[in-house]
């Protein structure tokens, strides 16, 4: 869906969500194309994650097995960098998705013609680029998710403490109290700075898909679209925006991976482990196909969300910066 330039306006959150449903089923083959591959890769990286995890000897103690101390601490630590890995190879690929999927949506929204071949030479022109402002985003989340963890992680320390004390049972049960609050605010502040981080960087891949600016200037530009105000009222708020339109993707998305993921989890459910019900011993065999199948399905719906970052970016340069009226300076000359 190419618009001329006289419907390139401001919209509202419910024609931003239209018109990217919109533009996901014009444009489904290319679209598809430009994401089966970065969900293939996210599951190879989470299999490797499964298979870790299955051979290592945390899951052998589980078990009763039993196992050295300085082995399993070992093991604790090689476990912990394989799902940090996991986790920043998987979040990466993602926001690189976002680049190329904007790269194609935004300059076809504009009436321009792309080619599929073009929008990945523009990531990898700008994979350094990329990178280093995605590594930014990494220092300004981790130093979030600190902040936001401070009062959970002083009400455990605190009631480990008192747990600790052999004064009596009473500080022990006030501990535990402590203890049990504080893990609950510490989980809500975990939670927190996901859904700020995902919030804050939304646009972050539309940027440097975009604009040819240097990392550190990507990074700020990213967080000026989604700053101030643009509209009187409430919803006028531009982070209230995003976050609103962050909340339906991610409902959309859960949603049919839900979906999508129950024949890998009814096979996990059969096979599983009766002495140990973590642990599913479901055959490869079965459980690839199965699990090959969640990530169609993922590749199928998640450019819809991608495209509503790459609508929402085109929506902060119109309201912000008069893209359409240049757009239709250009169009009269």
């Amino acid at each position: 869906m190419s618009l001329p330039p006289s419907d390139l306006r401001p919209l509202a959150l419910g024609e931003i969500v239209d018109r990217a449903a919109t533009f996901w089923r014009q444009h489904f083959r290319p679209l598809l194309i430009l994401s089966m591959g970065f969900n293939l890769l996210t599951y190879i990286l989470s299999k490797v994650l499964q298979l870790t995890l299955q051979g290592s000897p945390l899951i052998q103690a589980s078990q009763g097995g039993g196992g050295d101390l300085a082995e399993l601490g070992a093991a604790v630590f090689r476990l912990m960098l394989t799902m940090g890995g996991v986790l920043l190879g998987s979040l990466w690929l993602y926001y690189l998705n976002t680049l190329v999927v904007a790269r194609y949506v935004v300059p076809t929204q504009l009436g321009d013609t792309v080619r599929l071949g073009d929008c990945v030479q523009r990531a990898l022109k700008r994979l350094g680029t990329f990178t280093g402002a995605y590594l930014l985003s990494l220092g300004w989340g981790v130093g979030t998710l600190l902040l936001l963890s401070v009062p959970g992680g002083l009400l455990v320390g605190v009631g480990a403490l008192l747990v600790a004390r052999p004064d009596g049972a009473s500080l022990r049960i006030v501990g535990l109290s402590l203890i049990a609050i504080g893990s609950i605010l510490l989980g809500l502040g975990m939670l927190g700075a996901l859904l700020w981080y995902l919030l804050r960087f939304c646009l972050l891949g539309s940027v440097v898909a975009m604009e040819d600016a240097s990392a550190w200037r990507s990074f700020r530009r990213s967080g000026a679209l989604l700053s101030g105000r643009v509209e009187p009222g409430f919803t006028g708020r531009v982070p209230v925006r995003a976050m609103i339109l962050v909340t339906v993707v991610s409902i959309i998305l859960i949603a049919v991976s839900i979906l999508c993921g129950l024949p890998a989890l009814i096979l996990q459910l059969i096979y599983r482990n009766p002495d140990n019900p973590a642990v599913s011993l479901a055959p490869q065999s079965l459980l690839i196909p199965a699990e090959l199948l969640q990530v169609m399905g993922q590749a199928v719906f998640n450019p819809l969300g991608l495209v509503v970052y790459a609508t929402l970016y085109l929506d902060m340069r119109v309201r912000r910066e008069g893209l359409d009226l240049e757009r239709r300076l250009d169009a009269a000359s």
